[in-house]
């Protein structure tokens, strides 16, 4: 079954810039405090069953409390935030490659999935979202009567009369 997805070009763009950034992060370097309090996007697997489809966050060092989930008119959104523990007592740390602050992440559902038909879990850093497939609308035959009314019938004038 394919999944209809509203095209959000804010979103898309947004998605090309963090892909960009990490490209680029890699080429020329990253310092641990320019990009470190900057928001990040976890990565996200999404696979589909024949009654449901099911998204996987990778959430480490976040408390579960910390998660938010929400639906919204057919718009699952998932937020949270990781903070840097501030007690570094290492000599000579040079590099911080761990991303660390807030991100939401939004999903476009199918029309007809309602909050009774997701559910999550949280286990080992990641989240899961179990979203059960809506009920497609079967066809229904209606029968064609043969039509009874007879003709129409009249007669003309003449334009005096």
């Amino acid at each position: 079954m394919a999944t209809m997805v509203r095209f959000d070009p804010f979103r898309e763009l947004a998605t090309l810039q963090v892909e960009m950034g990490r490209a680029m992060g890699g080429v020329f370097g990253e310092r641990g405090g320019e990009r470190g309090a900057r928001s990040w996007i976890p990565a996200l697997d999404v696979w589909e069953t024949s009654d449901e489809i099911i998204y996987a966050f990778d959430l480490p060092g976040i408390p579960e409390e910390k998660i938010s989930v929400e639906l919204d008119n057919g718009v699952l959104s998932v937020s949270a935030a990781r903070e840097r523990e501030q007690t570094n007592t290492h000599t000579g740390f040079r590099r911080y490659e761990r991303r660390f602050g807030a991100f939401e992440r939004t999903i476009s559902l199918p029309a007809g999935v309602s909050e009774s038909d997701v559910k999550a879990s949280y286990a080992n850093g990641v989240l899961e979202l179990h979203v059960r497939k809506p009920q497609q609308p079967k066809p229904h035959r209606i029968p064609v009567a043969k039509d009874e009314t007879s003709a129409i019938e009249g007669t003309a004038r003449k334009k005096d009369e």
